[in-house]
């Protein structure tokens, strides 16, 4: 068999070597368009986990890594003159041309053809290497390849925001450094670790205000490096910084459809790029090289497709993940300044956790000394800034209290509305709304919420939604509340919503906003326009006029006078998920030519118009807040800065809270999933508008609440799925972290003790099995040692 690699960066290289170690007799060539010296970019970092692989897959070449590595166990964040130290995290650094000679050397040793100074035109690839089985386009980030054949590879390229360039110097460090600093023009991040003795990675980043307000649009790259070394000279400590194609650049952010084409197929950044600042571009691209060959050698002479495919199969899932964790990474960083005002403690536990992928229980188990420096803070903070005082108790962020208004809440966690599907067709609640809702009461969150429950008959979901429009109704939810209440000091708040364009639907275990399939019982739609929502399937809408938002807005108050009269703690109007006053916000589904269409002030209009006669009539000692859908996961939807229009507006009408959801606005959305997936809308409305903001979206974890409480991304945190497995998700939480100020009713009192006793011993031996579990950094090799290897 012939392979063919155009490129050799580390992933080509890496492929190459692996693939003739196994199979000695194939021919493999790996061409470059460089030479064989020549090298752009300072240092690579690897973790422990990919320095293993590589201890697996290649020894040799492991041996020669290993003697010229320089590892690092801390990571030291520098705000205002203060440095917080964060240790445990196990990384290593070498030269980015160092590590290209080892694996040239080591490809040599095996019999691999390597050509340089080879520039080889995408269009002349197949007929070229007309006689390659397999070609494997490794060309790096602007792949001409890729771009050649991007019909067929499907790639998505976003250009990101900020500006940055890679930079070297002498300075030595024993630790990954961040560097922040502000600056007349905003705020300024040099990334920075050492590589090699005697030199340093240095990455300054900033976001485009930031650079051309320092006029580095204007310099080359000595003046830059120039400006840099008196921006940052007392960090440089009287070192230079050094220069290789340090030319400011923008990241490209690459993510492909398809990674084979024919006999082609993509590796390393010409398929999927992750921003450096998670420090995984080199580690992306030859943990691909292991797979790609891995299924080259069992399955390339039988088919080709099978050994791409097993390619794909094994590495689409993984590298999706680390795409997923560098972009809210990245995202991080184009909006640092949005914690600028943060103390140095909170900053850097924002930094640290900042992709999601590290939690405050991950932080304990690293380096317990740093999680109690920010716990410290938090607690300072909180006692200036509530007046109440756990400096002493500590019971972690999630279990400390907050208010809202004349509602105080006995921690942090929330039960979302999950709509249940079990009203009769009249709109009345059942037994088992009676047993779902004081379950989770007595589970212990700080608030339990009522499901999106429906104002009118015609304002309804499906047929089995709960409803608030008669006194059977008002009796039904005040003796669910009146028994919370009693048992529990948990709050419970009621949803209102009307469902306009989706209603009249199935169930949500039939098929989920489809029309009900018996014609006759199906009801007509409102919404702001016309627009059915499955396009052929769903029923058009009546667009609202002024009548109809009478009386829609008049059966919002009399719902919310109920909800009074019933006790609920908190009511919140439903704006979001494409419902009927979500429809009047997002663009998508409001074309409207009147006074209630076009800009946001517009499309404002009538949901302010509504939440005011409802403010009007809910008690003012008691909150009110607003779910929204801070995106709607398609293009020509809802921005960001909309986003903070309406939170603003919501605001300045008597709203407290901002329930921050997102998407299910149009059925061809095309949401980006992963952890707290939408926490990232509730911590800008947090930051920027500074309200208050409940997170919502696949959290899942105790670890996962206390760090958004702490990283200042939401002040309630909201869990749906977790709830309906384990209503005692906040118990089984306050025993786990030991934290005894929770209220328990008097009947399970006798269990408290022994559950905090089991919960305590089982998450100290877990602590202590992570520890000894997490791959520690090789000790460096001594000068005889390189020498032998």
């Amino acid at each position: 068999m012939r392979i063919t690699v155009i490129g050799g960066g580390p992933g080509g290289l890496y492929f190459a070597l692996l693939t003739k170690k196994r199979r000695p007799d194939w021919q493999i060539d790996v061409y470059e368009q460089n030479r064989a010296d020549d090298t752009f970019g300072f240092g690579v970092v690897f973790s422990d986990e990919t320095l293993h692989e590589f201890l697996s897959r290649d020894r040799r070449s492991f041996q020669h890594i290993r003697a010229e590595m320089e590892y690092w166990d801390d990571v030291a964040v520098h705000k205002d003159g203060v440095e917080m130290r964060c240790s445990g995290n196990g990384f290593a650094g070498m030269s980015r041309k160092l590590l290209l000679s080892i694996l040239q050397h080591r490809c040599r040793q095996e019999g691999v053809g390597l050509h340089f100074s080879e520039a080889i035109p995408a269009d002349e690839v197949a007929t070229r290497f007309a006689s390659s089985d397999i070609i494997v386009a490794a060309d790096g980030v602007n792949s001409r390849i890729r771009e050649h054949y991007r019909d067929a590879f499907q790639p998505e390229v976003a250009i990101k925001s900020n500006r940055f360039c890679w930079m070297g110097s002498t300075r030595p460090m024993d630790e990954f450094n961040y560097f922040f600093k502000e600056t007349a023009h905003g705020i300024i991040c040099a990334h920075t670790y050492q590589y090699e003795a005697g030199l340093s990675t240095w990455i300054f980043e900033m976001d485009d205000a930031c650079w051309t307000g320092h006029g580095f649009d204007g310099l080359d790259e000595q003046a830059s490096a120039d400006k840099l070394s008196a921006l940052y000279a007392e960090e440089l400590a009287g070192h230079p910084l050094l220069l290789n194609r340090s030319n400011w650049r923008q990241f490209p952010r690459i993510y492909c459809q398809r990674w084979w084409h024919r006999n082609i197929v993509l590796l390393g950044d010409a398929k999927a790029s992750a921003h450096y600042s998670i420090g995984s571009g080199t580690k992306l691209a030859m943990e691909c090289a292991i797979a790609l060959s891995d299924g080259v050698v069992e399955n390339g002479e039988a088919s080709i497709e099978a050994a791409f495919k097993y390619y794909d199969d094994t590495r689409r899932t993984a590298c999706e993940i680390i795409q997923h964790n560098a972009d809210v990474s990245l995202a991080w960083f184009e909006h640092m300044n949005r914690s600028w005002d943060m103390s140095p403690e909170q900053f850097a536990m924002v930094v640290m956790c900042r992709a999601k992928s590290i939690t405050y229980d991950n932080l304990i188990v690293r380096d317990p000394a740093f999680v109690e420096k920010v716990d410290t803070a938090f607690y300072e903070r909180y006692f200036r800034e509530s007046g109440y005082d756990y400096r002493k108790t500590r019971p972690t962020p999630m279990f400390t209290k907050f208010r809202l208004r004349g509602m105080e809440l006995e921690n942090r966690v929330v039960m979302s509305p999950m709509a249940q599907y079990s009203a009769d067709e009249d709109g009345n609640l059942t037994d088992w709304h009676f047993v779902h809702y004081t379950s989770h009461a007595l589970g212990g969150p700080g608030i339990v919420f009522a499901e999106m429950t429906c104002p009118s008959a015609d304002a309804r979901i499906t047929l089995g939604c709960p409803g608030l429009w008669t006194d059977a109704h008002e009796a039904q939810w005040k003796r669910i509340v009146d028994f919370v209440h009693a048992n529990s000091r948990t709050k419970v708040a009621m949803q209102l919503g009307h469902a306009g364009r989706k209603g009249s639907t199935q169930l949500g275990w039939e098929k989920m906003d489809m029309p009900i399939e018996d014609e006759a019982r199906n009801w007509p739609l409102f919404s702001a326009s016309s627009i059915p929502y499955f396009s052929g399937v769903s029923a058009a809408p009546k667009a609202m006029d002024r009548a109809d938002m009478d009386r829609v807005k008049a059966d919002f108050v009399q719902a919310a006078e109920r909800a009074a009269r019933a006790g609920f703690d908190m009511l919140e109007l439903h704006c979001a998920h494409g419902y009927l006053l979500a429809s009047f916000l997002s663009p998508l589904t409001n074309r409207r030519a009147d006074e209630y269409g076009g800009s946001i002030a517009n499309r404002l209009r009538y949901p302010l118009e509504v939440f005011a006669a409802v403010r009007e009539v809910w008690p003012s000692e008691r909150p009110m807040s607003v779910r929204i859908s801070a995106s709607d996961w398609k293009d020509g939807g809802i921005s960001e800065d909309e986003t903070f229009a309406i939170a603003e507006a919501f605001a300045a009408a008597g709203c407290d809270l901002i329930d921050v959801s997102a998407g299910q606005t149009v059925p061809d959305q095309k949401p980006v999933y992963g952890r707290m997936f939408q926490v990232k809308f509730a911590e800008a409305i947090r930051n920027v508008p500074r309200m208050a903001t409940m997170a919502v979206g696949a959290i899942t974890e105790a670890a996962q609440v206390n760090t958004i409480i702490h990283t200042r991304r939401a002040d309630l945190v909201a869990l749906g799925r977790p709830h309906m497995w384990s209503p005692y998700f906040s118990r089984e939480a306050a025993a786990w972290y030991d934290t005894r100020n929770q209220h328990w009713p008097r009947q399970y009192t006798a269990g408290r003790d022994q559950v905090h006793r089991e919960m305590k011993k089982r998450r100290e031996q877990e602590i202590e099995l992570r520890r000894k579990a997490r791959p520690r950094p090789h000790t460096p090799a001594s000068p005889t040692q390189k020498a032998a290897e």
